[in-house]
């Protein structure tokens, strides 16, 4: 399965759905220093740049497209101007599924959104042609030492059957994540920069990018829903 990835970030998600046996066939960033970890773990991979410029109509269609979209609209922690803020770009992500028409998207936000501006996420799938689950999940359900909830969103072609895994559904109808569910790369100790830390190089950048990204464990572990249902259904097609 070929994926796109918007807001790409230092590859949180792309790290995961890689792991989870999917390829990445091109990103979508404009922060500097983010753009640099992209090309050193992804030489091969073009980064497409600023989502407000890119023609769909000239890039190559995935199999899902997959990102994070801008969370400063709806979080608590900001002035929730939703709509209002600059930095609302989800109708950028709708057009992208609009002219590529993945079989797949994968979205992810913080759980403000649920309160606001969700509403209009969940219409312009409907409206541009998918049907879309969703669920909070913490990293520490995959076995991080940190909480850190976020929103996930898994839409579908409406050609195509919603999603069901073999664990069996949750209220959204995804399996529920357990301590490592379905990952194959187990924690490490984590490293303590501190906060008052000398002679590591970038560490300003590096502790933006830790905080918008996305944990790849729980990445992995969507990707492997996603997989998952996928091939059952090659299986069921006739």
């Amino acid at each position: 399965m070929k994926f796109g990835s918007l807001f790409s970030g230092i590859g949180g998600i792309d790290l995961g759905l890689e792991r989870a046996g999917m390829t990445c066939i091109w990103q979508s960033e404009i922060e500097p220093y983010a753009c640099q970890v992209l090309a050193k773990h992804w030489p091969n991979i073009p980064n497409l740049g600023d989502i407000r410029d890119i023609d769909w109509t000239t890039v190559e269609r995935a199999d899902l497209v997959a990102g994070g979209y801008p969370c400063q609209p709806f979080s608590v922690a900001g002035h929730r101007a939703g709509g209002d803020d600059p930095r609302h770009l989800w109708p950028l992500f709708a057009e992208c599924l609009r002219v590529l028409r993945p079989r797949y998207a994968l979205l992810e936000n913080v759980p403000g959104h649920l309160s606001l501006g969700f509403g209009q996420v969940l219409g312009d799938l409907a409206e541009i042609g998918y049907d879309a689950e969703w669920d909070c999940i913490p990293a520490a359900a995959l076995g991080a030492h940190h909480r850190r909830d976020r929103l996930f969103v898994i839409a579908t072609d409406t050609d195509q059957p919603r999603l069901q895994g073999r664990n069996g559904p949750t209220h959204t109808g995804w399996p529920a994540p357990t301590r490592h569910a379905g990952t194959s790369h187990r924690w490490a100790a984590e490293s303590d920069m501190g906060r008052v830390a000398h002679g590591i190089p970038h560490r300003v950048d590096r502790l933006r990018a830790l905080g918008n990204a996305v944990v790849p464990q729980v990445a992995e572990h969507i990707g492997n829903i996603i997989m998952e249902a996928d091939n059952d259904r090659q299986i069921e097609a006739p």
